[in-house]
């Protein structure tokens, strides 16, 4: 199974090193890749990451499962075209799709939310348009998983590795890292 984590400049640090530690500990194989035509991304809080590849340097079918950020980087995401068409063919197939905060609402604006449970940062979840917003600090409705701020990075990243691997291995992980409330 590959997994990328999208990184535009911008993005919520926490939100997205948190799921990438977390999966690549459940033994699942993570790249983070950049969205622009650089690897070094800086991050919401000023903090560089290099990211493993531009996504010029991705076969973007390869991936099984699409990962998005939030903090203000979720707008250079949805600008990246390769990215939303990719987005809603992962769609389409069914396969797993992931956004935390305000990059949930990326998917209310393709549509892909219509019918689902879904959360996002308090404040926008208009931009969900017809899901049903839950506040929950991380949701799972079919293939859509989306969490609700950096605070939830860690039940979000929880609820991936729940959908990809089962409660038990979720569980297992929530106790290998201390974490007592999932």
């Amino acid at each position: 199974m590959q997994i990328g984590v999208f990184l535009g400049e911008g993005f919520e640090e926490v939100e997205a090193l948190t799921p990438v530690d977390l999966l690549k500990r459940a033994g699942h194989n993570v790249l983070t890749v950049s969205v622009s035509h650089s690897h070094h991304v800086m991050g919401a809080h000023s903090i560089m990451v290099k990211a493993e590849y531009c996504i010029d340097e991705v076969h973007l079918d390869n991936f099984d499962v699409l990962i998005l950020p939030g903090g203000g980087g979720y707008k250079n995401l949805e600008k990246c075209d390769a990215l939303m068409r990719k987005v809603k063919k992962f769609n389409e197939k069914g396969k797993f799709l992931a956004a935390i905060c305000a990059a949930p609402t990326i998917f209310g604006r393709l549509g892909i939310l219509a019918d689902k449970k879904a959360t996002c940062f308090p404040g926008m979840e208009a931009d969900l348009f017809d899901a049903t917003y839950t506040g929950a600090e991380a949701e799972w409705d079919g293939n859509i998983i989306t969490g609700r701020s950096a605070g939830c990075a860690v039940p979000f990243a929880l609820k991936i590795i729940e959908a990809l691997d089962g409660k038990e291995a979720a569980a297992k992980m929530a106790g290998g890292i201390y974490y007592d409330h999932y």
